[in-house]
């Protein structure tokens, strides 16, 4: 679930794997994403007429094998791959709709491990797991 304001990222929440039905988890993560988004401040009231919602569906991810950081750069589809990296118990993951805000894929990785919580190099120093994905995407009309 995404919550945007004329564009701009308000709160995102979600999960990689489905636990429930799609109706609960989409009223779920709604209120988790105005709400519990550590990178925001809570939705306020006011804010709530301005808000757009896009509610991605994950197909399931699979493991992409790359050799080095370089192979890596070039087995990523930018635009189309949504992308998990994963080193022990971190954890992050960016939606194929990053890619509109962060096209060069340096970048992308760069950005991803640092929402990670890691060092913004670390793609670039440690073999990561990698896993991709793909979305169906539901978008509300930016108001």
């Amino acid at each position: 679930m995404t919550l945007t304001i004329d564009g701009n990222l308000r709160g995102c929440i979600g999960a990689l794997q489905a636990s429930q039905p799609l109706a609960l988890d989409v009223q779920e993560h709604a209120v988790a994403a105005a709400t519990e988004d550590y990178r925001f401040r809570p939705v306020q009231p006011q804010e709530v007429p301005a808000l757009a919602i896009e509610i991605s569906r994950l197909s399931p991810s699979h493991e992409l094998e790359y050799f080095d950081p370089k192979d890596l750069i070039v087995k990523l589809q930018p635009g189309v791959d949504g992308v998990v990296l994963r080193r022990g118990i971190q954890r992050a993951t960016f939606l194929p709709q990053v890619w509109e805000k962060i096209p060069d894929p340096v970048d992308f990785l760069t950005q991803l491990c640092l929402k990670m919580g890691a060092s913004e190099d670390l793609w670039r120093r440690e073999h990561l797991q990698v896993q991709i994905y793909r979305v169906e995407e539901f978008k509300e009309k930016e108001k």
